[in-house]
């Protein structure tokens, strides 16, 4: 399943990459207010488009680890599921790996309490961060996203290649899905089609839409 996503921010100067300005909001601890605004605005964006009759499988948005150890976060969640009214199993929280192994009981407490509601949740860029994967068996979650820079080189680097055939078979055999993240040509299309990844992600498909552009997307498609 190819995705588009909207991301970055555009201002005077053009458009600035997450990975210029997450960093600072991090630091700052305005990625709080960011985060919280960006899962608002997603979910009362997937409450519009269900309106217009353009019915998505879901919405993923990314959570940093300072908005996820909030003492409020769970009722942050839950208030702003409630004020869109939406359906809470059209909500995906993609979780970085760093986050599932700090604080182990608190976050898979979080996590539990969401997941009953109906929300899924994934780890983002999957394979990047850290080498015991017991978590996979004590978090709820319902997807692995493979990291770009495994992606990259696929089809020119068998360790690469490897790793990526790896992470697949061992997701399938844990009953999660996987999203390949990064994809930006054919060859590297079919090799993960080949290998039984379904989900992916990347330039491919489209580059990061402003929200106009993403609704005229949605309407053409």
């Amino acid at each position: 399943m190819p995705r588009a996503c909207c991301a970055g921010i555009t201002l005077r100067w053009g458009g600035i990459s997450p990975a210029r300005f997450i960093p600072l909001a991090e630091e700052s601890g305005l990625i709080i207010d960011i985060g919280i605004w960006v899962l608002r605005e997603a979910c009362c964006r997937l409450k519009q488009w269900n309106i217009d009759g353009i019915r998505l499988p879901m919405v993923s948005v990314n959570v940093s680890p300072r908005q996820f150890h909030q003492s409020d976060f769970v009722d942050q969640i839950k208030s702003i599921i409630k004020e869109s009214e939406i359906d809470p199993r059209l909500l995906e929280l993609e979780l970085t790996e760093g986050i599932l192994v700090e604080n182990a009981t608190e976050v898979s407490a979080k996590m539990q309490t969401l997941k009953r509601m109906g929300v899924r949740f994934a780890i983002d860029d999957f394979g990047t961060g850290y080498s015991s994967l017991a978590y996979l068996k004590r978090m709820p979650l319902d997807r692995l996203k493979i990291d770009q820079s495994f992606v990259r080189d696929i089809t020119t680097d068998t360790s690469d290649a490897l790793i990526v055939e790896t992470i697949i078979s061992m997701a399938s055999h844990l009953e999660l899905e996987v999203i390949a993240e990064g994809v930006e040509y054919e060859n590297e299309l079919n090799f993960l089609r080949d290998k039984g990844c379904l989900n992916y992600q990347g330039y491919y498909f489209s580059k990061p839409l402003s929200r106009a552009d993403f609704d005229q997307l949605l309407n053409e498609s």
